[in-house]
């Protein structure tokens, strides 16, 4: 049987009685399994055969009763800088595991690593009264989410804030930036890569100067100390990285190797580097941050540092949702989490 449109739009939609009446239970019972109240005691068969009635009726649970009964929006926000960044999508995927376990819904913001933006998706989260929000802020400070987390809205901030929280019950997730770009620094200069340059983005994207900074400190202590070589381009983007790469391309002398401030920029290294007729690494070594998906699939395959998104995503994510579900109601957190050198055949 052919169902047109209208038929579809005319079907009433299934209800928990419905659901009781096909399983041949009561729509407490139902009531019950939805919610998964474990304390209940409720037989394996009879669980079961609610479960089969729900799903050949196509049964879904009515998310606007529920925050009625709740008081909440069941739905946390993530604001990401850059979503075409693979290490984004990977960070996301760890959020969305964790939301899906505990039965929220996920909205997530771009915001381009932009103030203006950054502070509107704020507006926005607030107006659309989410539970919870996690943010990777390029711009904001700790302030800035002062009307939320005093509206009762537990925010988890991945990585550095360009001021930290004072008093404010705000955690924090991150890598160690420094020290990890330090390890890499190390590595290339170890390896005999001078003089060494570097590109990173302007300096008002505070989340990548833990790189730059950790570059200047191993050259200032490396037994021969070189000039600094280090070159911008205007955000930390594949496009960004190439014009930083032809700026050194373009100054003498030109670097042995470079450190770019996260994977994608350096990608645009490569590009340019090859464009001036020169190989990876023969001639430059590229060595890049993040170690996003794509990373070990490039020609050569990237050396970089490993940050683990999905794992970032969904401890974050525990994090948030510990203090949603009440199991933690202390002050706020700083959890480091690892990192790790990757260590390939572009440097």
């Amino acid at each position: 049987m052919i169902r047109t449109m209208t038929d579809s739009r005319n079907r009433k939609r299934p209800t928990q009685d419905d659901v009781a009446r096909i399983a041949g239970v009561s729509q407490t019972v139902v009531s019950l399994v939805l919610n998964d109240r474990s304390l209940v005691t409720i037989s394996p068969e009879t669980r079961q055969r609610v479960l089969t009635a729900i799903d050949e009726l196509g049964y879904v649970p009515d998310g606007s009763a529920r925050s009625l009964r709740t008081r909440k929006t069941l739905i946390v926000a993530s604001l990401i800088p850059d979503i075409t960044n693979p290490f984004y999508p990977a960070f996301e995927r760890g959020i969305q595991d964790v939301a899906d376990a505990n039965d929220y819904d996920l909205i997530a913001y771009n915001t381009d690593g932009n103030r203006a933006k950054e502070l509107r998706c704020l507006r926005s989260v607030q107006r659309a009264r989410v539970d919870g929000i996690i943010a990777t802020p390029f711009q904001l400070t700790a302030e800035d989410f002062s009307p939320l987390i005093e509206n009762g809205v537990p925010v988890v901030i991945f990585g550095e804030l360009v001021s930290e929280p004072a008093s404010t019950p705000l955690d924090l997730i991150l890598v160690d930036d420094y020290d990890a770009a330090g390890k890499l620094v190390t590595y290339l200069l170890d390896r005999g890569y001078v003089p060494l340059g570097m590109i990173a983005a302007s300096d008002d994207h505070v989340r990548r100067e833990g790189r730059t900074a950790a570059y200047r400190r191993v050259l200032a202590e490396w037994a021969a100390p070189q000039d600094e070589l280090l070159a911008r381009g205007d955000d930390p983007t594949e496009a960004g990285g190439y014009a930083a790469m032809r700026k050194l391309l373009a100054g003498s002398p030109q670097p042995r190797a470079v450190f770019a401030a996260n994977d994608m920029m350096a990608m645009g290294a490569m590009v340019a580097i090859r464009e001036a007729g020169l190989r990876v690494p023969e001639d430059i070594a590229v060595a890049g941050f993040d170690d996003i998906p794509v990373a070990r699939l490039l020609n050569p395959p990237l050396t970089t540092v490993a940050q683990f998104p999905e794992r970032l995503g969904r401890r974050a994510a525990e994090m948030l949702f510990e203090r949603l579900n009440g199991t933690f109601t202390g002050a706020g957190r700083r959890l480091e989490m690892p990192h790790e050198l990757k260590v390939r055949v572009s440097a």
